[in-house]
């Protein structure tokens, strides 16, 4: 049996201008996954990494934690089958129509705008947001230019086809990607639906590990959003 970790970058810039760096507590966030599995000794055959920064970024600080400690860590593999699926670009896209025509995105989108403060802007965001992208993967709403929610979860399972093809026996490797890819990995582990695999999304901690056992084609869930490295309350973060 071989091993894939997935892993969930840690947090990034949320309602920022540049979403796409990890914030401080991100930082943070990675130091202690790679200081972890450092201390530990934890080995690692082969890294792969989606291509936005907070992902690359992610495994670089873990990386750092290891050379720091003497140990191997292994270059990182970008593939692009890991990359995120556009939900930004959903949300942006689809809203202005949304708002006209849907009363519950508009009663979601006039409480965001009410917003006193900054987590109660968070947690209005996040139920506009879900609202919209679960009319999206249902279907109800198609953004044209954007690749579609089915061929988003092909191309995950390609990247991850194409990691146990060429998986040795008794591999371990570990995949730094996004909310997503880890939710349809759980997908192909567990038979979900589309509406299951979302919710999958929106409970994918920052920088948490789901662990895969596989051989051949079985591909089996073995832990799912562990945070063993993280005990400090403030550093749990889904955003």
């Amino acid at each position: 049996m071989s091993v894939i970790f997935l892993v969930r970058h840690a947090q990034a810039s949320f309602l920022e201008q540049d979403y796409d760096r990890l914030s401080s507590a991100g930082e943070t966030q990675a130091r202690l996954l790679g200081e972890y599995w450092a201390q530990r000794k934890v080995a690692w055959d082969r890294i792969f990494t989606g291509p936005r920064l907070r992902q690359r970024d992610t495994v670089k600080i873990a990386a750092e934690c290891y050379r720091s400690a003497g140990l191997r860590f292994p270059e990182q593999v970008v593939m692009q089958e890991f990359d995120e699926y556009e939900a930004e670009t959903v949300l942006k896209k689809s809203l202005p129509r949304l708002l006209e025509s849907d009363y519950k995105i508009r009663e979601l989108h006039g409480a965001f705008v009410a917003s006193k403060d900054a987590g109660e802007q968070r947690r209005s965001f996040q139920k506009m947001f879900e609202a919209v992208i679960g009319q999206w993967v249902g279907g109800e709403i198609s953004v044209p230019g954007v690749e579609p929610w089915q061929e988003f979860c092909a191309r995950v399972n390609r990247g991850l086809s194409r990691i146990m093809s060429g998986a040795k026996r008794g591999e371990r490797m570990a995949v730094f990607s996004s909310g997503g890819p880890i939710a349809v990995a759980m997908q192909r582990a567990l038979q979900l639906s589309p509406q299951d695999t979302l919710r999958v999304v929106w409970m994918s901690r920052n920088c948490s590990y789901s662990e895969f056992i596989f051989s051949g084609d079985r591909f089996t869930l073995s832990s799912f959003n562990a945070i063993p490295h993280i005990d400090d309350p403030t550093l749990l973060t889904y955003r």
